[in-house]
């Protein structure tokens, strides 16, 4: 699985822990008990949050940056009066 598939999975598990605390909210009422098991899972999703940024972060800085490369020819100055690499000058034969 990639990070992103695992996070995902780990925001569903997060979401029914948070429905399943809702449910026993409204049976027990919003005792102490309950109150702390909320904040927590607040806390958890958070968390998740963060980390699903972090991970978002760090994923578009080790993308390259794309290089545009224009379709118009090259100045075929940049061609002429110059040694071809590896062959020696043009007027010059070679050992």
């Amino acid at each position: 699985m990639s990070v992103h598939d695992d996070l995902t999975s780990v925001q569903r598990t997060l979401d029914d822990l948070l429905r399943s605390v809702a449910r026993l909210e409204q049976q027990l009422g919003a005792g102490l008990e309950v109150r702390r098991v909320r904040t927590d899972a607040d806390h958890l999703r958070e968390s998740v949050a963060l980390l699903r940024e972090s991970v978002q972060g760090t994923a578009a800085a080790q993308r390259p940056a794309l290089v545009t490369i224009s379709d118009t020819p090259y100045d075929i100055s940049l061609w002429t009066d110059t040694d071809d690499e590896g062959l020696g000058a043009r007027d010059r034969h070679a050992p």
